[in-house]
């Protein structure tokens, strides 16, 4: 007699959960929408930051700088165009190589040397 009533609440408690009022539609993109905004302030918008900054570094050389490029080479810069710019690494050996691979100035990394 008791299985008989508890089973009886039970189907009457499963029905009216599945009777309730659902979400509207929309609440389905909310998750959604916050991961997008989380990948955006996380991922997109700092590396777009650090773009521009390597942007405004290297339209801010000029001859003479002592630079690093990406494949850690030391030079001094003996001419700069557009895209192309004259690195020395030793006296008289002059190499051409893409302005987008120097990485930074020399005293930069030597400011970091000394700080460790």
């Amino acid at each position: 007699m008791l299985s008989m009533g508890l089973s009886a609440f039970a189907q009457e408690a499963t029905t009216a959960a599945t009777t309730a009022a659902q979400p509207p539609a929309w609440m389905q993109f909310v998750p959604m929408l916050a991961i997008v905004v989380v990948f955006y302030f996380f991922l997109i918008r700092p590396q777009a930051k650090k773009q521009k900054e390597q942007q405004g570094f290297l339209s801010a050389l000029k001859v003479g700088d002592q630079v690093v490029t990406q494949s850690g080479l030391f030079g001094k810069i003996t001419g700069l165009n557009e895209q192309i710019a004259n690195l020395e690494i030793s006296n008289g050996v002059t190499i051409k190589l893409l302005r987008s691979q120097i990485t930074m100035l020399q005293s930069a990394l030597m400011k970091t040397e000394t700080a460790k």
